[in-house]
């Protein structure tokens, strides 16, 4: 028997492809399936419902003000039926079908967001780090109301991603509102070809690393697996200690996500989906090696942190194996299977939710952190004050001398962990405090 082709999706679409299309592994696409049947008694088919559907068809094509293709008023049908379920299925064709079998590849056009609808207006999931999103400061919950000057009340979020591509080098204007301000404000990006590096790692400190994960992608775990194996080269073959950051992270292919999680798990269960079908029931256990042997583990999540991103905090936290500080995650736990209809287009249909190894669901719940930290700032005093009375500052002082062979090296400006990133610096404490708990004797 094949498998339906699952799609984990990211929350929605990325403005520079229609949708981050997952590969899965050795799952092929299969016809849609059945639904079961509820009782012999009822007929298969609503006729009364589908005469109701027949006699408007016949209207419009008679009485509407401008001669309506057959095809394109089939085609938006399909569309209403869709857009009445849920936000993430949809009815995909020719270019928007094309572009979401691309999926994966890691690079592609536009501003580098990841993008939902809410309220009729398109609302930023995350943004995509290095990215003119990112560095035009744009936030997770930011609401987009105009499109260069263009409201996107009205507009479908495929139509508001389609404004929103273009030519690299060209620019665009959004209108955003954020939280509760009355004011909306204008702001000016610059189209780029997004090139998504999924991996990011480095030292905090001896021993204690930090990879950050942008997005769950096709080669993300031997992209983490590599990285995590450079820190531990650096660090005569262990780590104390590992961030993992998830933060604004929305999410990508569902093996990532097992792949990532069973790096860090010896035994058990990492998530598993159910539904209506069969088919859409599936469990995913972890392998016997931890890549970190034991090692604490701190995850950083917040509230652009959805569906990949969520199965990993969900697995480690359920585990006990991880830490998880920030704040709730999105809730984007659902399954979206993707049922080719014909070479040109296909149904984008939920089919399963997902269930952490608890069994709890992660569907418009999010993942609980077992530290809440919102994201802070962190301002050093200015003036410590008579409190931090030096020798320099004593009237008369002498002054050091520098023996002549050698040259004052000058000390580079670098920013306290603290100020650069407040909760990521309070991740590092929680980690050196377990490691100090762990070597503390046992009585």
């Amino acid at each position: 028997m094949r498998f339906p082709f699952v799609l984990p999706l990211c929350l929605g679409l990325l403005t520079g492809a229609v949708a981050c299309a997952e590969e899965p592994a050795a799952i092929e696409p299969d016809p849609v399936p059945s639904a079961p049947t509820t009782s012999s008694t009822e007929p298969d088919l609503p006729l009364d419902t589908l005469r109701t559907f027949a006699d408007v068809f016949g209207r419009i094509k008679e009485d509407y003000v401008e001669e309506v293709k057959d095809q394109s008023l089939i085609e938006n049908a399909i569309r209403g039926m869709l857009s009445g379920l849920d936000p993430h299925s949809s009815y995909v064709n020719g270019e928007d079908y094309r572009e979401l079998q691309v999926g994966t590849s890691g690079e592609f056009g536009g501003l580098g967001i990841e993008v939902g609808m809410e309220d009729g207006f398109v609302k930023v999931i995350a943004p995509i780090d290095d990215t003119p999103a990112q560095r035009a400061g744009l936030q997770a919950g930011d609401m987009i109301v105009r499109i260069d000057d263009k409201p996107v009340k009205g507009l479908s979020l495929n139509e508001a991603v389609k404004l929103m591509r273009g030519k690299p080098g060209s620019q665009i204007q959004l209108t955003i509102l954020r939280g509760t301000d009355d004011k909306p404000f204008e702001v000016v990006l610059e189209r780029a070809v997004i090139q998504v590096a999924s991996v990011k790692s480095r030292m905090l400190a001896p021993g204690f690393g930090y990879v950050r994960l942008t997005h769950f992608q096709a080669h993300t775990t031997d992209d983490m697996l590599k990285a995590i194996d450079e820190l531990k080269q650096a660090n005569e073959g262990r780590l104390k200690g590992l961030v993992l950051d998830l933060r604004n992270n929305p999410g990508g292919v569902l093996n990532g996500a097992v792949g990532v999680s069973d790096a860090f798990l010896t035994d058990g269960l990492i998530v598993y989906t159910e539904g209506r079908v069969k088919n859409s029931q599936m469990r995913f256990k972890a392998g016997p090696d931890d890549v970190l042997d034991g090692a604490p583990i701190v995850v950083l999540v917040n509230a652009g942190s959805a569906s990949a991103s969520e199965i990993v905090a969900g697995a480690l936290q359920d585990h006990r194996r991880a830490i998880v500080m920030g704040t709730q995650t999105f809730g984007k736990g659902s399954v979206q299977t993707i049922v080719p209809i014909d070479e040109d287009s296909a149904l984008k249909l939920t089919t399963a939710r997902y269930y952490t190894p608890s069994g709890r669901s992660i569907q418009a719940h999010g993942i609980a952190p077992d530290i809440a930290l919102e994201r802070g700032e962190f301002k050093p005093l200015a003036d410590p004050g008579l409190g931090s009375l030096k020798e320099a500052n004593l009237i008369r002082h002498l002054d050091g001398q520098t023996p002549a062979t050698e040259k004052a090296a000058e000390p580079e400006e670098q920013l306290p962990l603290a100020v650069e990133d407040f909760q990521l610096s309070e991740a590092l404490n929680v980690l050196k405090g377990l490691n100090i708990l762990d070597a503390a004797p046992r009585r």
